[in-house]
């Protein structure tokens, strides 16, 4: 059974960068995760098994591409308390005749 996705496409400027940060397995562990529920970063560290230090670098990446989302505030006390939560469902990419299209579909899940 073939699931068809629909997603908008993305602008020349920004293919190449989004590529690139799928291609990281990092990144694309961490955006699996957060996909259905937010998560802390030391939560997305203990369940991908991936140093907190590579999460914190990964969590900027992907909210730099815009493909995460964060939510949370800083205490009274001045402790930070952040969830992360992937903005992507889905990402198809299809290069033909030298024309490359990528199509991302957004995360609505509650």
């Amino acid at each position: 059974m073939q699931i068809q996705f629909e997603g908008r496409k993305i602008e020349d400027e920004k293919k190449d960068t989004l590529l690139e940060v799928m291609s990281d397995k990092y990144c694309r562990a961490i955006i699996e995760s957060t996909m259905t529920v937010p998560k802390a970063a030391i939560e997305i560290s203990a369940e991908c098994k991936i140093p907190i230090s590579t999460v914190y670098r990964r969590l900027q990446i992907l909210h730099d591409s815009k493909l995460l989302g964060i939510s949370g505030a800083i205490t009274s006390e001045g402790k930070k308390h952040f969830l992360y939560k992937s903005r992507v469902k889905a990402m198809t990419s299809r290069f033909n005749g030298g024309s490359l299209e990528v199509e991302i579909v957004p995360n609505y899940a509650s």
